[in-house]
C-alpha cells in the first residue's frame, strides 16, 4: 500500500504526519527543523513514501533541496492551494495542518511549484535588501520634511548632496530641532551610503548575468527590472507557454462564471509581487517617456488606453512584456523591434 506524508514546517521543530492509501494516520511526529533530522527520521519508517509535502515558506525551499538530494519524492506546495484547503478545518494546529498536508498528498489536490536555484535566491536576496534600504533612506527623508514642516520650515526640492546641508541650514538656531536633525541625517548617512554599496552590486551583478544582459535589450528594461523578472523566472522551460508568464505572475483579469453570471474584474495579483512592480515601472517609462525601437509595443498599448484608459494599458503592456521577456529567455534572442505582436 502506498504511503504519503505532510510537513508542517515551523521554526524550531516542524509536524510530521503518515497516511496510508486510505487516509489513515500511520505515524505522527514533532521533529527539528533540520534536513539531516527529517532525512533521518523518514529513513526510519519501515514502508517507502510515494509522495512528501510541505508548503512553500521561508524554510521550505531549504529543506526541500536537501530531501530532494536526499532521494526523498517530496513536493514543494503552492501556499494559496493549501491555505485554501485548510479554510475547511474548524481547528488549526501544526498537528492538523501536517495532517491536511498528507491528506492533499494522497488525494493529488495539489500544486507543485518550481524551487528556485540557490543562484537565484541569493539575487533576490540581495534586490530585497536593496528595495528595504531604499524604501528606509525615503522614511527617513520624509519624516524629516514632515518634523520640519510643522514649524513652517519648508524643505522643498533637494537632491542627494544638498539634502543634508539644505536640513541643517533650516534647523540652525533651532536647538531642539537641531538634535533631531543631527540623529536622523547620521542614520540617513548610513542608509545612503549601505544603499549605494547594494546598488552597485546590483549593477555588477545585471552585467554578469546573461540572462539579465539579454533582457536589457528591451526598451524601458534595466538591471534591476531585468534581474528581478530573469530570478524569478529561473528556468523558462518550466512554462510550457510563454503566455503563461503572465498569468504566472498574476497580470491576467480575474474569471466568476456560474449559471448566467459571468464577471471579469480586475487583475489577480497572484504570485511575485515584486516582478509585477518592476514590469508595471518598464511599462510606465514604456508609455510615458520617448523611448526608441518599440514602436509595435507602444502603439499597441495606446490603442488600449484611448479606449480603455492609460492606467488599463500599463498593466496590459505589463503582461504583454512578461510574455515578450519569457520568450526571449526561452529562445536566447535579444529583443526584435521590428517583431510583429500577437494579441494576448
Amino acid at each position: 500500500m502506498y504511503h504519503y506524508a505532510g510537513i508542517d514546517v515551523s521554526l524550531e521543530q516542524s509536524a510530521v504526519c503518515v497516511v496510508d492509501g486510505t487516509g489513515r494516520i500511520v505515524r505522527e511526529a514533532k521533529v527539528a527543523s533540520e534536513p539531516e533530522t527529517l532525512i533521518a527520521w523518514f529513513g526510519s519508517l519501515a514502508t517507502p513514501l510515494e509522495r512528501i509535502g510541505l508548503e512553500a515558506g521561508p524554510l521550505s525551499q531549504w529543506l526541500y533541496a536537501a530531501l530532494r538530494e536526499a532521494g526523498l519524492a517530496v513536493e514543494l506546495l503552492e501556499t494559496r492551494h493549501v491555505r485554501d484547503a485548510f479554510k475547511a478545518m474548524s481547528m488549526k494546529t501544526d498537528r492538523n495542518d501536517a495532517r491536511a498536508i498528507a491528506q492533499l498528498m494522497r488525494l493529488g489536490w495539489f500544486r507543485p511549484v518550481h524551487c528556485k536555484s540557490i543562484e537565484a535566491q541569493e539575487v533576490r536576496a540581495v534586490l530585497t535588501a536593496r528595495k528595504l534600504l531604499q524604501t528606509k533612506l525615503l522614511d527617513v527623508e520624509n519624516s524629516l520634511r514632515g518634523i520640519l514642516r510643522g514649524f513652517g520650515l519648508k524643505v522643498g526640492k533637494t537632491t542627494e548632496r544638498s539634502f543634508a546641508a539644505r536640513i541643517e541650514e533650516l534647523t540652525k538656531g533651532h536647538a531642539a530641532l537641531a538634535s533631531i536633525a543631527k540623529a536622523m541625517l547620521a542614520v540617513h548617512a548610513v542608509l545612503l551610503r549601505e544603499f549605494k554599496g547594494l546598488d552597485k552590486q546590483v549593477l555588477q551583478i545585471a552585467k554578469a548575468q546573461p540572462q539579465a544582459r539579454l533582457l536589457m535589450t528591451t526598451p524601458s528594461v534595466g538591471p534591476i527590472v531585468a534581474l528581478t523578472y530573469a530570478n524569478a523566472i529561473d528556468d523558462p522551460a518550466r512554462f510550457k507557454s510563454s503566455k503563461a508568464a503572465g498569468a504566472h505572475f498574476g497580470l491576467t483579469p480575474k474569471k466568476y462564471q456560474s449559471g448566467q453570471t459571468d464577471y471579469t474584474g480586475r487583475i489577480t495579483k497572484i504570485g511575485d509581487a515584486s516582478v509585477r512592480e518592476a514590469l508595471y515601472q518598464a511599462a510606465h517609462i514604456m508609455l510615458t517617456k520617448p523611448i526608441k525601437n518599440c514602436t509595435e509595443l507602444k502603439s499597441w498599448a495606446m490603442r488600449i488606453a484611448k479606449r480603455a484608459g492609460l492606467r488599463k494599458a500599463k498593466v496590459a503592456l505589463a503582461r504583454k512584456l512578461a510574455v515578450v521577456l519569457h520568450r526571449m529567455l526561452a529562445d536566447a534572442k535579444p529583443f526584435n523591434p521590428n517583431a510583429k505582436l500577437a494579441m494576448v
